[in-house]
């Protein structure tokens, strides 16, 4: 009988074991973190998303050419950009369940669409509200997640709308400094590191799904002007180059140097030559020797807008896939896994600052800050599945 009773006992370990994993696993914060944004943010007359989180706590946003603006009715494009990345990585995890979802905030985007200036391309505001205007990295980043949106689902549709995107973006393109385009269309006082890096990830990856060769060549053209233009030595990325007299603005974001850290990858895998791997290698050691800074329970901290972080992220997940160094990855994941425990609100939202250093527990939440959590959590779910796919072939 005691014999019975301790097998009984010992199963039902087993199985709350099995639980606590599965509710720990990186999979299951990934759902857990969208399902939390998608509750708080979103906004059903609209089918959009709300730009901070208290709806009713909206916060004055920076992030704009002329100047301060006040947050609307639902987000701007950026951060909703956020939410389709996500909604890629968990289609592309569970295709049955994520489906209408990601059909639903895929197709949303579309609401950003102006088509009344030609070439078509998507404005910072929904146009059913307004004419805004449109910026060449807001483009880049619909286009990547167009063709990110069209390498898991296959719908010629999302390829359409990538190279649409793209086109948007080269009709910028002038020889003032010797190319790149500007941050704003109509707008040429500079030419920065966000509007010509997402342009250099968006044609290799189009390139990618395709094999068309014009997209390499375009690649490589916004490769080289940014390699000339912006690198620094160190292995870094500066933000922007001004057209008037050509000074460098000599301040670094992590997005800057992750962006070209996946071209960089992209190249490689594109053309076999070496020296792009070197190059990617080399900057991830320059990224988190710049970026990072060592804490006391033993993690390198690389603190950044979270969504900057994110991109950087990606490149790191890039370079990993190819040259197995799990450094870089690892130390980002430790910092999110941190935040996880130590650094969300009352809310269960995540602190911009995922170190904890700084009280926000009532402060109000950016969508943006927010939507790269469940992307993260999705990679590192890809990671880990990498890692096993790789012991059962050893």
């Amino acid at each position: 009988m005691k014999h019975g009773l301790s097998l009984v006992l010992g199963f039902c370990l087993f199985i709350v074991s099995i639980n606590a994993q599965q509710k720990n696993s990186y999979l299951h914060r990934a759902e857990e973190t969208f399902r939390l944004v998608w509750d708080k943010y979103h906004v059903p007359q609209y089918g959009l998303f709300s730009e901070h989180y208290p709806k009713d706590q909206q916060t004055d946003l920076t992030y704009f050419n002329d100047g301060n603006k006040k947050a609307k009715a639902v987000s701007f494009l950026w951060p909703y950009s956020g939410m389709a990345s996500a909604i890629n990585l968990l289609y592309e995890l569970d295709s049955t369940r994520y489906a209408a979802m990601h059909l639903q905030i895929i197709e949303s985007q579309e609401e950003y669409l102006d088509t009344t200036r030609l070439p078509y391309g998507y404005q910072a505001y929904p146009s059913r509200f307004e004419q805004v205007d449109r910026y060449y990295d807001d483009n880049g980043l619909v286009g990547i997640d167009y063709i990110d949106a069209f390498a898991v689902t296959k719908n010629p549709l999302y390829l359409e709308r990538a190279k649409r995107v793209f086109e948007f973006i080269i009709s910028g393109w002038d020889d003032v400094l010797g190319g790149g385009v500007t941050w704003l269309e109509g707008v040429r006082d500079q030419k920065p590191a966000c509007s010509n890096g997402k342009a250099t990830v968006l044609a290799l990856k189009i390139h990618q799904q395709t094999q068309d060769e014009y997209y390499l060549t375009w690649g490589l053209k916004f490769y080289n002007w940014m390699y000339t233009h912006l690198r620094d030595s160190s292995g870094i990325y500066w933000n922007d180059m001004k057209t008037a007299d050509r000074s460098v603005l000599k301040t670094a974001w992590t997005y800057n140097t992750g962006t070209m850290l996946q071209a960089a990858v992209a190249l490689y895998k594109a053309t076999g030559d070496p020296a792009f791997l070197e190059e990617a290698q080399y900057l991830a050691k320059g990224s988190f020797d710049f970026f990072g800074k060592p804490m006391e329970d033993g993690r390198t901290s690389i603190l950044d807008v979270p969504w900057f972080t994110t991109v950087l992220f990606r490149g790191y997940q890039d370079l990993f896939a190819v040259d197995g160094n799990p450094a870089y990855v690892d130390a980002i994941m430790a910092n999110v896994n941190y935040a996880y425990e130590h650094a969300r609100d009352r809310n269960g939202l995540f602190y911009a600052d995922w170190n904890g250093e700084k009280d926000e527990w009532y402060t109000p939440k950016w969508l943006l800050d927010q939507a790269c959590i469940p992307e993260l959590y999705a990679r590192f779910a890809q990671i880990e599945r990498h890692r096993a796919s790789w012991t059962t072939e050893k």
